[in-house]
């Protein structure tokens, strides 16, 4: 059941769909619901549904909202990131409450993960 001004869902434009859902399975274990050659749902973990979706366009701007996902081990998550071919550019560091990295997608989305304390 959907909460009243929650945010609901989460788009992110990818330059190569293929690509996109190759780094977010591989760095976070995410499935999708394809729709066609230019959309992929993002399926949403341990619940109906989905919680966003990749968005194929033919360039994608930084800036603007910054989405930032939870983690339980941080240091995994960022070495998966990597390893999947995200490229770090601000590394493991501590904030009032926890730590996160932030990190580009392979097509350009400046994205972060965090972690308690």
């Amino acid at each position: 059941m959907a909460t009243h001004h929650a945010i609901d869902y989460i788009e992110l434009s990818v330059t190569d769909l293929d690509a996109a859902k190759r780094f977010y399975a591989a760095a976070f274990g995410w499935t999708f619901n394809d729709y066609g050659p230019s959309y992929a749902g993002i399926v949403a973990p341990g619940k109906d549904g989905e919680a966003g979706g990749l968005r194929l366009v033919d360039e994608v701007a930084r800036g603007g909202p910054l989405v930032i996902l939870y983690s339980e081990a941080l240091e995994s998550s960022c070495a998966a990131v990597e390893t999947a071919g995200g490229q770090i550019v601000a590394p493991i560091f501590e904030f009032p409450g926890g730590r996160r990295f932030q990190f580009l997608d392979p097509s350009g989305n400046e994205l972060a993960v965090w972690a308690r304390g």
